[in-house]
């Protein structure tokens, strides 16, 4: 089931995983208006046959600017996209994976909610509420059968970074390893990890353990704990 704002990307993703032989669904939702949320869940439970068995939380965006520059409509946008979304979709799925005793919910948060950076605030702050909702979620439903986990990555080389990835090179001299930008793809496998039954013992939250610099061996940290 491939969600998201674009139809032509979305459909294209869906066609990609046509092509690998796979099965797959394109919806489109703005998951920064809630109603749109509500009704993907509509959405979602017509097109589908039998139950919801993974739910990957990846919707992201935001806006970089100083906190008196941020409008707070902006703010708003972030906050649905970061966190009410995924606390309407948890909500509408998650009970069902609990009530059969298995399914994995993944959140794809930030490296940045353990680090402070000037003029992220509307993001930091909507992502570090996300990466609160793993914690909680796992004492929620992972007594339940249910694995949730969270993936966080650093600065991934996207069509939409690229225009700041100047701006933040100097984070990357400061990380322990990988010292050059990631891809998608980086994120896409660690993902695809923690939904396979190789993952079926990890169940965990994301947790500081010291100074960002030394926490972070690369781009890609799944942070869980049996």
């Amino acid at each position: 089931m491939v969600t998201g704002r674009d139809r032509g990307r979305a459909a294209e993703t869906r066609r990609s995983i046509e092509a690998a032989g796979g099965r797959a669904i394109d919806l489109v939702a703005d998951l920064g208006d809630s109603a749109a949320a509500r009704g993907l869940v509509a959405q979602i439970h017509e097109a589908i046959e039998g139950p919801l068995d993974v739910l990957v939380h990846n919707a992201g965006g935001g806006n970089f600017a100083p906190t008196e520059s941020t409008p707070e409509e902006v703010h708003h946008a972030a906050c649905n996209v970061h966190a009410k979304a995924p606390f309407i979709l948890t909500g509408s799925f998650a009970p069902a994976m609990a009530d059969r005793g298995r399914g994995v919910i993944v959140n794809v948060g930030s490296l940045s909610t353990s680090m402070a950076v000037a003029g992220t605030c509307a993001f930091q702050a909507s992502k570090a509420a996300l990466s609160m909702m793993t914690k909680s979620w796992t004492a929620e439903y992972g007594p339940r059968g249910v694995g949730v986990n969270s993936v966080d990555p650093g600065f991934i080389l996207t069509p939409v970074n690229e225009g700041i990835r100047d701006m933040y090179g100097w984070v990357l001299s400061r990380l322990a390893a990988c010292r050059t930008w990631r891809a998608p793809e980086d994120v896409a496998n660690a993902v695809r990890f923690l939904v396979s039954p190789k993952a079926s013992y990890i169940n965990g939250v994301n947790a500081d353990r010291g100074r960002w610099q030394d926490r972070c061996r690369g781009y890609v940290t799944a942070s869980a704990v049996p």
